[in-house]
């Protein structure tokens, strides 16, 4: 797990032959996720039935709890162990005062900010969600990086010129890929969650599958609060705790949160250079290298060798010319001696990309191939960059839920798929999906369309 969780979120929404991670949790953004699962939540869950309620209405209006059992499986998401769990809330609540009282928190915060806290039970079904529809990358992207985002995005720039001019200076990240993060998680601080960040991580502490991770959420909530960097109304966000514009974990902000206007407080919520700067810190020390693009869009020769397309193939860009790659735009490539590995989304039918050491950078903020892609897409159009050159196939259809555990499931009837079928697309199902190709002598693209799915049945 990482250490975050938002955009991401809510769990698990793999797009197409994505890494789950959409929903996988990795700093402020993951977590179980959101952030953009905020805002992406309805967009991919789709359409499903609404179970009888068999609690009482959730807060802030939300939805109650399903009363079901959670689709992972996991013993402690049964709906009787969430009961039961969710009877004992007070006493494990109370049972945390000592951890506190380790991070110095007073006896008097403490019951201060925990005072009347009820969990939140409605966050069982969303960190179990098992969306039965999902978007293609193109959809994706054309939902994240439109016109009026961008439109916003370069008013954000321009408003904090100062802020941004100071923070590049002192950290060397690149200005637009912040505002690109603060776009994409928040749509500029418009969608940033509604939830009471201390409810959230108290629930999550003492119900369901992962209780010790977010018991350190929780502590590190309160100790945010104690330290009065935030004040408790600013702590509202995501179901999985993550907040303000760009979407920090508690633990994310402990680490990386910084007083970029030196007025005491690290407040990433509402203070503009406290938030670019705290973001930028995220990304410097995670192994951003100042003046260096995230990555490049190429074109594929014809009968290009898509067994190559592994991010743990990485090679110098001199050694992917060598392959036949070139850049979609024409342009020479910078340095032919950095290291790239290609990531091909939509297989032989759509646009190639060489990733960079930034790329990766900003997979440690959202562990998600399509987000990273769509943060460095985002910033080059903030940048005055052009759209994407080559076409995305949107004739295809995208594989439902049930669709794609079958895929892996015939995949591991003929011994080309080792791990557990589950419906969500990552690494190992994609070398599994080239594997069966090559052996039919299909083009080894990894990706997961109707065709394949229908040869994979024998028909």
């Amino acid at each position: 797990m990482g250490n975050r969780t938002g955009a991401i979120l809510i769990a698990a929404t793999l797009l197409c032959s994505f890494e789950a991670a959409l929903v996988s949790p990795s700093h402020a953004q993951s977590a179980g996720g959101d952030g953009i699962s905020n805002f992406l939540d309805n967009i991919f869950s789709g359409p499903k039935a609404s179970p009888t309620p068999q609690t009482a209405p959730g807060t802030n209006g939300a939805p109650p709890w399903s009363g079901e059992d959670g689709a992972s499986g996991h013993p402690l998401m049964t709906a009787s162990a969430i009961r039961q769990a969710a009877a004992n809330f007070q006493n494990c609540v109370a049972s945390m005062w000592p951890d506190a009282a380790r991070r110095n928190i007073s006896q008097e915060n403490f019951e201060r900010f925990t005072a009347g806290l009820e969990p939140d039970l409605r966050i069982m079904d969303l960190m179990d969600s098992q969306p039965e529809f999902t978007k293609a990358i193109w959809d994706y992207l054309d939902i994240l990086v439109n016109d009026n985002r961008l439109a916003k995005g370069r008013e954000v720039l321009a408003k904090y010129k100062p802020q941004f001019d100071t923070v590049e200076k002192a950290y060397g990240v690149d200005r637009y890929i912040i505002a690109s993060i603060w776009g994409i998680e928040s749509n500029y601080s418009t969608q940033i969650g509604d939830r009471n960040v201390v409810q959230s991580t108290a629930t999550l502490a003492c119900i369901g599958r992962r209780q010790a991770y977010f018991k350190d959420e929780f502590l590190t909530a309160l100790e945010i609060l104690n330290r009065g960097d935030l004040r408790p109304e600013q702590m509202r966000g995501s179901w999985a705790g993550a907040f303000g514009p760009t979407q920090f974990m508690p633990t994310a902000f402990k680490r990386y949160a910084v007083d970029g206007d030196g007025d005491g407080r690290r407040d990433v919520v509402d203070n503009a250079a406290d938030l670019i700067a705290s973001t930028a810190n995220n990304l410097k020390k995670d192994g951003w290298q100042t003046g260096r693009s995230w990555g490049y869009e190429v074109v594929l020769p014809e009968g290009f060798n898509f067994m190559l397309a592994d991010k743990s193939k990485a090679m110098t860009i001199a050694q992917w010319q060598g392959q036949g790659l070139k850049r979609a735009d024409g342009k020479p490539f910078p340095d032919t001696n950095e290291k790239a590995y290609l990531l091909a989304p939509a297989g032989m039918q759509g646009p190639g990309f060489l990733m960079l050491q930034n790329f990766r950078v900003i997979m440690k903020y959202n562990p998600a191939e399509a987000y990273a892609l769509a943060i460095g897409h985002f910033a080059d159009r903030l940048r005055g960059g052009a759209p994407f050159v080559q076409p995305w196939p949107r004739q295809e259809r995208v594989l439902s839920r049930a669709e794609r555990l079958e895929l892996q499931q015939l995949l591991a009837q003929r011994g080309f798929y080792r791990g557990t079928p589950d419906g969500q697309f990552g690494g190992q199902t994609r070398e599994a999906l080239r594997s069966f190709q090559a052996s039919i002598g299909a083009p080894a693209d990894g990706f997961a369309s109707a065709d394949v799915l229908e040869r994979l049945r024998g028909r």
